[in-house]
């Protein structure tokens, strides 16, 4: 993430917030900005079809020793391109060779392009007694900002160092 990405990045993260409203989900409002300043790393992403520029965005920061995905979003209509599946593929690359054994995020259990989309991409619910500190942070830090509409989990997928 570059200083001038930050504005697109902002209306990226409110953009990809519709999809939920058009599914009849009502989030708390936020400040993307916020999650963006705090965030320790930004991916940003261009389509790869039309190029594009800042379509895409993966902010993580470090949650119990680990990376933590605080927030992957691509702006409606460019969604089924690839955009998220690289930006999340570059995020556990970058874990990966960075000697991270894993790579944490929580997100709404069953809706489509949460839960599952993540479970297809290898992660796995992690049980609460599996959690540290910093993962009930998380947590708590979401049920007092009224996150938790739907069902919530907490998914971890294990990582390999790179060949």
């Amino acid at each position: 993430m570059r200083p001038e990405d930050t504005s697109r990045l902002v209306g990226v993260s409110l953009a990809a917030d519709t999809v939920f409203a058009d599914a009849g989900v009502v989030l708390p409002p936020d400040d993307p900005g916020e999650m963006l300043a705090h965030a320790e790393r930004v991916l940003v992403a261009d389509d790869p079809v039309t190029g594009a520029p800042v379509v895409g965005l993966a902010a993580t920061v470090t949650v119990d020793g680990h990376p933590h995905l605080e927030q992957l979003a691509v702006r409606p209509g460019h969604g089924g391109r690839g955009v998220g599946g690289a930006l999340l593929g570059a995020v556990c690359a970058e874990a990966a060779a960075a000697g991270h054994t894993r790579l944490t995020l929580t997100t709404f259990r069953d809706l489509p392009w949460n839960g599952p989309w993540y479970a297809r991409r290898g992660f796995t619910v992690l049980p609460r007694e599996e959690w540290g500190p910093g993962l009930e942070q998380v947590w708590e830090t979401e049920e007092r900002a009224g996150v938790r509409v739907l069902p919530r989990v907490v998914m971890v997928r294990e990582l390999s160092p790179p060949a």
